[in-house]
């Protein structure tokens, strides 16, 4: 096989529960973002040829990609095949791989989970080996990257720290199992709470204006939620003993004080004659997945200039 210049731009995409984020970057910093809301309710198809013409567009302006790296939260078998996905439910069986394929077709694709590649981007910003991710949105996703690589690794699967159980009495996660972190700390959880103790329903915005009002009833849906992440931390940093833990996601960065109360609560919650784990907001806030999948797209780019790398799309087993 001829090799192949390991240049040109690359596309990086982030895929969520109610948005799809795409970055474009090029030769001497050049770079252009787009945001993609998801239609309600959730059509597989119909969410795709939207991604569709998202890439079409950005393809109008620079041409073709040289690799595209995608942050993937749903559970995909070996195939590419969404196993489950509980923030798109509807896109269980879509042949993710398949439509890759169709979309970059002779391009070098690779993806991971997103939670994953956002631990490996603020890890590589940070310029630290040890990081524990822990991103709060429309679900709870992180990873854990020792020295220097992604925990457990491609080879192994993605780190599900969403489904750490820390309540087995808890709310039912969109798993199916109960007391999962993400059934207490996502943002559909949070504003669920939040209502609960408001007595009427209440949107993000009006979640974080009546916090940043100090509300009650928005400071206690918030620290509850801040509660749960602590007690991930404190459980994560007991078996990873990470230099630092990163807090990222769309809910953390859009909320006030998030991370701060989670420093918080990990404080109280710390094993005496122990040192407490060090926390701090994600550096590239609710960026950290879109990075990662940059750097995965750089990696496929550079991967595909080798004689004996074949050029095909492919991701982490899950």
């Amino acid at each position: 096989m001829a090799a192949r210049p390991a240049s040109g731009p690359v596309l990086g995409i982030d895929l969520g529960g109610t948005k799809a984020a795409l970055r474009a970057e090029g030769e001497g910093g050049a770079s252009e973002e787009s945001v993609l809301r998801w239609r309600t309710p959730a059509d597989p198809a119909a969410d795709w040829a939207a991604l569709t013409a998202d890439v079409r567009a950005l393809q109008s302006r620079w041409g073709d990609f040289a690799a595209v790296g995608v942050a993937m939260p749903a559970l995909l078998d070996r195939d590419g095949t969404v196993s489950a996905w509980p923030g798109r439910p509807s896109w269980s069986e879509f042949r993710f791989g398949d439509g890759l394929r169709r979309l970059f077709p002779g391009t070098p694709v690779r993806w991971a989970d997103d939670g994953d590649l956002a631990a490996l981007a603020e890890s590589v910003h940070a310029g630290r080996d040890d990081v524990v991710y822990l991103g709060v949105g429309t679900g709870v996703g992180g990873g854990i990257v020792r020295a220097g690589r992604l925990f457990p690794g491609p080879e192994r699967g993605s780190c599900e720290v969403g489904h750490i159980v820390i309540d087995r009495a808890g709310a039912r996660c969109d798993c199916g199992r109960r007391g999962c972190l993400q059934a207490a700390a996502s943002g559909p959880a949070t504003l669920r709470r939040a209502a609960e103790l408001r007595g009427s329903a209440t949107d993000f915005a009006g979640l974080r204006d009546a916090l940043a009002d100090g509300a009650p009833w928005a400071v206690r849906a918030v620290d509850e939620t801040c509660a749960a992440v602590a007690a991930a931390v404190v459980s994560l940093a007991e078996l990873a003993h990470p230099e630092t833990t990163v807090i990222g996601g769309g809910v953390a960065a859009g909320l006030a004080g998030f991370t701060a109360r989670v420093e918080a609560h990990t404080r109280q919650l710390a094993r005496p004659g122990t040192a407490v784990p060090a926390v701090a907001p994600a550096a590239l806030g609710a960026l950290s997945s879109l990075h990662g999948a940059l750097a995965l797209a750089r990696e496929a780019r550079t991967a595909s200039g080798r004689t004996d790398t074949p050029n095909h799309v492919e991701g982490t087993t899950r």
